[in-house]
């Protein structure tokens, strides 16, 4: 069975990972710092939460073939795929502020986005349309599981 938020395990395993994270892990790709990314997986959340505007990228080909490959396609997503502006620091992502108080609202939008009072947000994934719930809940393992282990956890 594929890893989903929305599987208690799967969660725990997402959250014991950010709570080994450090203000001084170092990248093994990219060019966010460690604080960045927490800021990152944050606005992401609050995004396909429908409590920031993220701006659409989508058409036909990335609703329908890219979706399926990168929710449901056994292998991890590859490095450097450019994200949306509103997400992507230096530019509309949320500044890192306070390193523990920043990882602790990215610890509470993975424990509500991966609960089960958590309804499918009108929000749509900017790349990938309007989705289900075991949709978002596969994207809500994936997303910081890539950059998890971008950091080596």
């Amino acid at each position: 069975m594929k890893k989903t938020l929305g599987q208690k395990e799967a969660r725990e395993e997402i959250l014991s990972r950010i709570a080994r994270l450090r203000p001084d892990s170092q990248h093994q790709w990219g060019q966010m710092t460690v604080h960045e990314m927490i800021c990152h997986l944050s606005d992401s959340y609050l995004g396909c939460m429908g409590q920031k505007y993220i701006s659409p990228a989508s058409g036909l080909f990335q609703r329908t073939v890219m979706k399926w490959g990168a929710l449901w396609f056994p292998m991890p997503w590859p490095k450097g795929v450019p994200t949306r502006p509103e997400v992507q620091q230096g530019v509309g992502g949320t500044p890192p502020v306070d390193f523990d108080s920043d990882r602790a609202r990215l610890v509470e939008l993975v424990n509500s986005f991966g609960s089960p009072e958590f309804k499918d947000s009108e929000a749509e994934h900017p790349l990938f349309g309007r989705m289900s719930r075991q949709d978002w809940m596969r994207w809500g393992y994936l997303h910081p599981d890539h950059h998890l282990r971008q950091f080596g956890v």
